[in-house]
């Protein structure tokens, strides 16, 4: 066999990228000169420079995923991602060019919460469709008949049109309609009546734009539980991907990528806590991020919960600098334990401590999916932490099974504490009247650097119709406890604890008697 000298090899090579190219979305965005930020800050400005990273895994399922929105027959698919994560470079910007230039006479429709950010979309395809390689790949280029930033075609007959949502998307027709960020910021989404105008100019000028079997595809990060988005996801989403049953009586695929891991099934297959995109963004960077709950939850876990909860009220909780000494408090726990691991339950311990005004501080959270080894050594962990007065769990959760082993690793480690159970009575909402009536009164104060602050909060504004309430009910049961207990006690008062101890009764740990009580046997 005669082997090819190097200009030879090098041709085959450049064809077979070509090939690929053609075929496949992802191998086109390799090919071509993605367009990243613009050279200056002209809004109209026509040149940009190359993306300064290389293709990451979470674009690589954004490419793979609106590959299958456009070749499925009315593809329906929503990308959920945190700002900064070049979703709309990929999914709005990098996608429509290729199957414009892959198939003639395909009509995209680009529609955003403004003109201004289409016509921005339009500029960086229009780039793309400019570049000596793309005409190449495909044949075709830039029309010179219709080259508008907001409107332009391809010599292959192929057209693209950009709008605002609200403007009005109206006389072309096209077989791709691609919807990146409907609602602008903060003071929109928080708008009834600008939430209702999106969800109506969806349905009725976007959608009607489509043509029969086209495909749809919205990228967003979520602002609001109620926006466009919320108003297409079934009731009881929790963040899960894949293909999902939703209101409209379609069947989308979902891709929910958040910033911080936090479901075993992550499209990304991360561990829970661990964090989008770590080549390029520092640890460091999200930081600041998940010290604004509200902020946080929405446009960075895409969990969007009201700023104002019916059960639980936001003015309730109380972000604080410090937390007074351990040893000012009298310190409770509760756990509400999940009978198996990655079932789709979490295993909560948490931890209270009331001021000697009788002010509760939330002093330590404890959430994950874990088989009962791992949460029992952090139950264990932070008992010894904290030295609890008494802890709290329901009737029946572990007594049978996972109870034996939780004794015997409390007294292999030393972490005495009298486990108090609770009967399980009335609803989730009457279980934690308890805690709500005492936060209420006297507020609940936790660290502002706390890193369970967001997601609580977003739990407790969207209690009890949450999808997730394991959070409410742990604390649920500490106040049930601290129904009978009394606060904590001034420095220069102080007390002779007695030598803690354990026994063994009915397979609970039982530890002397609080002042003024008498000790359950």
């Amino acid at each position: 066999m005669t082997s090819l000298k190097p200009s030879q090899q090098a041709a085959a090579q450049e064809l077979l990228r070509r090939r690929k190219a053609r075929a496949n979305l992802t191998e086109y965005a390799r090919y071509i000169e993605v367009p990243g930020a613009p050279v200056s800050d002209d809004d109209d400005e026509e040149s940009f420079r190359p993306v300064e990273t290389v293709l990451a895994e979470h674009h690589e399922i954004i490419l793979a995923a609106t590959q299958r929105c456009i070749e499925r027959h009315s593809g329906r698919t929503m990308l959920f991602l945190p700002p900064g994560s070049a979703k709309s470079t990929y999914a709005t910007v990098v996608a429509p060019t290729w199957v414009m230039g892959a198939r003639p006479g395909f009509k995209t429709i680009a529609v955003s919460y403004g003109t201004d950010l289409a016509r921005k979309f339009g500029r960086r395809m229009r780039s793309i469709v400019k570049q000596p390689g793309y005409q190449s790949l495909f044949g075709t280029g830039l029309s010179a008949e219709s080259s508008a930033a907001h409107e332009w075609a391809l010599e292959n007959g192929s057209e693209f049109m950009g709008g605002g949502i609200l403007s009005g998307i109206t006389g072309n027709r096209a077989d791709f309609v691609a919807i990146d960020d409907p609602i602008k910021g903060r003071q929109e989404a928080d708008s009834e009546a600008i939430r209702k105008s999106t969800v109506d100019a969806y349905q009725e000028d976007v959608l009607t734009r489509l043509k029969p079997g086209g495909s749809l595809m919205i990228t967003q990060t979520r602002w609001h539980e109620a926006d466009l988005a919320g108003s297409i996801l079934p009731e009881g989403w929790a963040g899960e991907s894949g293909m999902i049953e939703c209101r409209d009586g379609n069947t989308w695929e979902v891709i929910c990528i958040p910033a911080k891991c936090e479901r075993a099934d992550d499209p990304l297959g991360r561990e829970v806590g661990e964090y989008i995109w770590p080549e390029w963004f520092p640890p460091d960077h999200w930081a600041t991020f998940e010290r604004l709950p509200r902020t946080w939850s929405a446009l960075y876990q895409q969990r969007p919960a009201p700023e104002t909860g019916d059960y639980f009220k936001r003015e309730w909780i109380h972000p604080v600098d410090h937390l007074p000494p351990r040893e000012t408090m009298l310190v409770y726990g509760g756990s509400d334990y999940a009978v198996t691991a990655d079932g789709g339950d979490y295993t909560v311990h948490g931890v209270v401590g009331l001021d000697p005004e009788g002010n509760p501080y939330l002093l330590d959270l404890w959430r994950r999916q874990a088989a009962s080894d791992v949460w029992v050594s952090a139950f264990c962990d932070l008992v010894k932490k904290w030295k609890p007065v008494g802890w709290a769990e329901e009737t029946g959760q572990i007594k049978s099974g996972v109870g034996p082993f939780l004794l015997r690793q409390m007294m292999e480690t030393q972490a005495y504490v009298a486990r108090e159970q609770f009967a399980t009575r009335g609803d989730k909402a009457v279980r934690a009247q308890s805690f709500r009536g005492l936060i209420a009164t006297r507020g609940l104060r936790i660290h502002k650097d706390a890193p369970f602050l967001a997601d609580l909060i977003s739990e407790m504004m969207s209690f009890p119709v949450g999808v997730h309430d394991d959070q409410v009910d742990a604390l649920g049961l500490i106040g049930q406890l601290i129904d009978r207990m009394s606060s904590g006690s001034k420095p220069k008062e102080e007390r002779r604890s007695p030598k803690p101890f354990a026994t063994i009764s009915d397979g609970y740990a039982i530890a002397p008697a609080l002042p003024g009580q008498k000790r359950r046997i």
